[in-house]
Order: C-alpha cells, then sequence, then structure tokens
C-alpha cells in the first residue's frame, strides 16, 4: 500500500484526485498508475483502469486472477466493472469511498473468486485526499 501511496502523491502534485494504485504478481510490482481525468480529459482515466491495462500488456493476458491490486481508495463502480473481467485475485483498498465504492453495492460486480480487504493504511490514504480536497475548497 505505501507503493500505491507513492503512486497518489504523485497525482496529487499533478492537480488530479491523489487515488493511486500497483498491481502484484508473483510479489513483483508490475503496474503502477495514478488518476489522470484532469491530464487526459478522460473520466475512464481512474488508476486502476490504466493499472489493469499495464498489468494486462505485462502478462500478455487479460487475466489477472495471479494479482494483486493495491488502491488507495475503494474502487468504485466502473473499476470494480473491470476488475470482474480481469478476474483479478485479490483488491486490498486503503480509504473507504462511502459515496462511490463498491461496498455500497452488491458484492456481485466483483467475480466470485476476487477477496476483497479493506482500511488497509486507512488514515494515511484518507489524509491524503482531504488535504487535496481542502487545498481545491481554499483556492476557490
Amino acid at each position: 500500500m505505501k507503493e500505491a501511496l507513492t503512486e497518489a502523491r504523485k497525482a496529487f502534485a499533478a492537480d488530479e484526485v491523489p487515488i493511486g494504485c500497483i498491481i502484484v504478481w508473483k510479489e513483483r510490482i508490475i503496474a503502477r498508475a495514478f488518476n489522470r481525468t484532469e491530464q487526459l480529459s478522460d473520466f475512464t482515466a481512474h488508476a486502476e483502469m490504466q493499472a489493469f491495462t499495464s498489468a494486462s500488456e505485462f502478462l500478455g493476458n487479460k487475466y489477472l486472477n495471479e494479482c494483486i491490486l493495491y488502491v488507495t481508495l475503494e474502487p468504485c463502480v466502473m473499476c470494480s466493472g473491470a476488475a470482474f473481467w480481469t478476474q483479478i485475485g485479490r483488491i486490498v483498498y486503503g480509504a473507504k469511498d462511502i459515496k462511490r465504492g463498491i461496498s455500497g453495492f452488491s458484492n456481485r460486480i466483483l467475480h466470485p473468486s476476487t477477496e476483497i480487504i479493506g482500511g488497509i493504511l486507512e488514515t494515511d490514504c484518507a489524509e491524503l485526499l482531504t488535504q487535496f480536497f481542502k487545498q481545491k475548497r481554499n483556492k476557490h
């Protein structure tokens, strides 16, 4: 999760919502990403979406069932739907997303074999988001 936080800090520095993630396969980081929705003018450019693509390219396979996604914020429904199609083995997230996170919806969005674990370095992940939005409000 510390590596995912490093990616989130890159997003913060780029004036993007500070969410970062990594994908691990056989104890090796094979993908790193952070939100780039503003930079790319693409609302689908969430960290997870980019990481799924990078990991699939690395493995030469669209299935990530032997991989673990570490992400600083609980995945949204869009990213959870993509996770379903990748058949990712495990999702580990930091801060809970009360408004848009998957826990507010049916767990059937994820592949039946996907394990999900939340609350890892939750305070650190949440503080970065709070700091970002506080800074945004102060600018306006």
